[in-house]
């Protein structure tokens, strides 16, 4: 298996949220590159621990422990992808998001600067509001200073997106290489753990292999038809070859985009899952929750020229061939 360039396997790289839905397949692909990875999760006691249980690993530390871990380490870790994040839209505790999102960001930020390792991290499209100002990863201080995140998830990620680029932007220390990624809707394996918080794919899969009826939110706005609220839809893949190619690009910094760059609806995906599983779906439509509606997107689609530009040349999965591929590894897995 070919090393990774810029990377060494003697280098330490720090995944946290190494066990997640993200951060597994990054965890995976990194191990297979044969670099020596480290994983910072909690497993608690349900089956997350499988979503990296083929991973050749270095070690895995609680995020608790992380702190001292990586004093014992300085110097050996080249890298940390911070993937670890409370991902709930609907979660009310917004002291567990300073604490997660941001706190845990900004600490791994400083860390990083002050040990000269490089910073990977999952920002969001979140960030981007009812998109209103545009879904640009234009990361000027003015254009971050124009986005109105409608949650305090999308908040948080955004705190930590305007602190890292004022750190750059006046000359602050700052990490060799960094790179915020605003991750649109990623779908596909191991998502089962996030129980409500897994994608639409991740939900409505078992439902239609098993023909039954797939619910969707009825539109609120007159612009859209049921079923026509359009999402970026990307497979985690991508997201996965994106990290990668980061890593064998130091000198690439900055915020970008991870999407498809191709904006579909929630019947395209339902049609694309009934194709991938041979069923002709069914949809029920039913009102969007009233404590959600102000706060609902309708339109989300990533610009990601910058992304191209700075040198990331591989192509997206599309809609259909992503699902296609994640059924073909739910029944691959069964």
């Amino acid at each position: 298996m070919p090393r990774m360039q810029s990377l060494s396997g003697d280098d330490l790289v720090v995944v946290t949220g190494g066990a997640g839905f993200i951060g597994s397949h990054i965890v995976s692909h990194l191990a297979e590159l044969g670099l020596r990875v480290v994983v910072s999760d909690l497993f608690g006691s349900g089956d997350k621990w499988r979503n990296i249980a083929s991973a050749q690993l270095y070690d895995l530390v609680r995020p608790d422990m992380l702190p001292e871990w990586l004093e014992r380490h300085s110097g050996k870790v080249a890298a940390i992808v911070h993937m670890a994040a409370i991902s709930s839209t609907t979660e009310t505790d917004i002291d567990r998001f300073v604490a997660n999102n941001i706190r845990l960001t900004l600490d791994l930020w400083e860390w990083c600067a002050a040990n000269a390792a490089r910073l990977i991290y999952a920002s969001s499209a979140a960030t981007y509001g009812d998109g209103s100002a545009g879904f640009s990863d234009d990361q000027a201080p003015a254009a971050l200073a124009a986005l109105r995140p409608l949650n305090a998830y999308g908040w948080s990620k955004h705190v930590v997106d305007r602190r890292v680029v004022e750190d750059v932007v006046h000359g602050r220390p700052s990490p060799p290489q960094w790179a915020g990624l605003k991750f649109f809707n990623v779908y596909g394996p191991h998502e089962a753990h996030k129980g409500d918080m897994q994608s639409v794919v991740g939900k409505v899969c078992p439902i239609i292999e098993a023909g039954g009826t797939v619910t969707l939110f009825k539109s609120h706005n007159p612009a859209y038809r049921d079923g026509g609220q359009l999402r970026d839809f990307v497979y985690v893949k991508d997201c996965v070859a994106t990290v990668s190619w980061l890593l064998q690009n130091p000198k690439v910094t900055g915020l970008f985009n991870v999407g498809s760059g191709a904006a579909r609806s929630f019947l395209d995906l339902v049609n694309a899952v009934g194709a991938a599983v041979g069923r002709s779906p069914k949809v029920r439509f039913v009102d969007t929750p009233a404590e959600l509606r102000d706060k609902y997107q309708y339109f989300t689609q990533a610009d990601i020229s910058k992304l191209r530009a700075a040198g990331f040349d591989q192509p997206f999965y599309s809609l259909e061939e992503g699902v296609r591929d994640f059924v073909q590894s739910r029944r691959g897995a069964e």
